[in-house]
């Protein structure tokens, strides 16, 4: 699915999009929850260069699985912590889940009025394919990912408190597991579900 290839003018518009409103709805939430740290630090934008991280962006490209430049925040401008902090790393992932119902709506409008062809539309079906990859790996409760802190933040305090230590380790800790295929094979069943709930979704409606 990633990797260099004459495809690469379709794959990138798609992957800066996925990337950038995933960061977007980061900062968006945690300003809304009273955090102004997205915004004195120009993350509060959907230009794509803001937010790539390139170790993150290259470990998409090559493994199907990456990150970007996570959105700095101050927890302690939430009016309740471990509820803002639960908001705003859900923010990520529910935003790729929405943009892909989004997208598979406009693939399956296009389908019927008979408009699903020439080369734009592998932007269609790679934003799609990006978004669901996105979401369930973000998921992942592997610091630096959301699910990490998503369920810190649902733990009981001390308990959360072991994924703020593993973060220093976690970037390692999460390379490695990708590369041994214990991410993918994590991976692969829930991006099957998640696709398969979206796609009945968009046949309920259409």
């Amino acid at each position: 699915m990633f990797g260099f290839d004459a495809d690469m003018i379709f794959r990138i518009p798609a992957l800066l999009i996925a990337l950038t409103v995933h960061e977007y709805a980061h900062a968006r939430v945690a300003v809304t929850l009273g955090d102004p740290t997205p915004r004195f630090m120009g993350r509060l934008t959907l230009n794509p260069v803001s937010h790539l991280d390139p170790i993150g962006l290259l470990m998409l490209w090559l493994a199907q699985f990456g990150w970007a430049k996570p959105v700095p925040i101050n927890p302690g401008n939430f009016t309740d912590y471990r509820k803002g902090m639960l908001l705003v790393s859900m923010a990520g992932p529910v935003s790729n889940m929405l943009l892909a119902l989004l997208t598979a709506f406009a693939i399956a409008i296009l389908g019927k009025l008979q408009l699903l062809h020439g080369d734009w539309v592998k932007v269609l079906w790679l934003l799609y394919s990006y978004n669901i990859i996105l979401a369930v790996f973000n998921l992942i409760p592997i610091p630096p990912l959301d699910g990490s802190k998503i369920l810190a933040s649902i733990l009981p305090a001390r308990q959360g408190e072991i994924f703020d230590r593993m973060e220093q380790y976690g970037s390692f800790i999460l390379i490695a597991l990708v590369f041994t295929g214990v991410i993918g094979s994590i991976i692969y069943p829930l991006r099957i579900g998640l696709s398969y709930i979206i796609n009945l979704i968009v046949m309920t409606v259409l």
